[in-house]
């Protein structure tokens, strides 16, 4: 069974982890945050929302539907004043129209069964001139061979159910674009980033990780017997010796409000 965002016992699996700089680049590229309100739907333990400021955004407004996820986002981000936490539905935001600057969804569409809503409503929210991002991965970015920087790769050669799982819940990039073409936006761009997940000291390291790990919905399809196999499994493809930079490939869309 996938991870339930509602049960108090993941509380601590999308929190306290920093952003690594080539996310920060990134945006750096597509948007100047400076003095804006950022609007970060579907923002789990607030991991992106703190990093949002740390950009320079004037305002972020964390919105999730999981009261658990938006504690561990209080939690974590307390003492910013620029960020704040809402509860509510990124298909049916409750948020005034042309009211924020920007639009930042990650790894939120593959959680929608339509993503036409969310994006008709991003367009609604957005103040003219306002930019969406949206970051999740595609078939494309998950069917690709495991490898010491691509460590997904061996969960699928491990158990190909979880291939099938991802498969089934990623989104078409092509449709992404469309739905934002239909709703309004311009200047549609779809690129890739290779973004550090974490640097490991060993294999070793990474496999005891892996072992602990809940930040991955992924692995919740799993039980415990067959994570530990997981592990084992990693960590027998990877050197015995030396740094292991764990590094996971995302399709970013971007788009302009006309």
């Amino acid at each position: 069974m996938g991870i339930d965002f509602r049960d108090e016992k993941n509380k601590s699996s999308y929190m306290g982890r920093e952003v690594d700089p080539s996310w920060l680049a990134t945006i750096r590229e597509l948007v100047d945050p400076t003095g804006k309100t950022v609007l970060d739907l579907g923002c789990g333990g607030g991991v992106y929302s703190r990093a949002w400021v740390t950009l320079g955004a004037k305002q972020v407004i964390g919105m999730d539907f999981s009261p658990v996820m938006l504690d561990a986002a209080a939690e974590y981000c307390r003492g910013i004043d620029q960020l704040q936490f809402y509860q509510g539905d990124a298909t049916a935001i409750p948020w005034p129209e042309q009211s924020v600057d920007i639009v930042f969804a990650r790894a939120l569409v593959h959680h929608l069964a339509d993503t036409r809503p969310f994006v008709a409503e991003a367009y609604r929210v957005l103040k003219p001139g306002g930019v969406i991002i949206v970051q999740d991965r595609t078939h494309a970015d998950v069917d690709i061979p495991g490898s010491a920087e691509h460590i997904r790769g061996f969960f699928f050669e491990s158990f190909p159910r979880l291939l099938d799982v991802e498969m089934k819940r990623r989104p078409q990039g092509e449709l992404i674009i469309a739905q934002a073409r239909e709703a309004g936006f311009s200047s549609l761009r779809q690129l890739t980033l290779w973004e550090t997940r974490k640097i490991y000291a060993s294999s070793s390291e990474l496999a005891d990780e892996l072992r602990s790990r809940k930040g991955r919905s992924i692995l919740h399809e799993l039980d415990d017997h067959e994570v530990d196999q997981l592990a084992r499994d990693v960590q027998s493809k990877l050197p015995e010796q030396g740094a292991i930079t764990e590094k996971d490939r995302w399709t970013i869309w971007c788009g302009e409000r006309t």
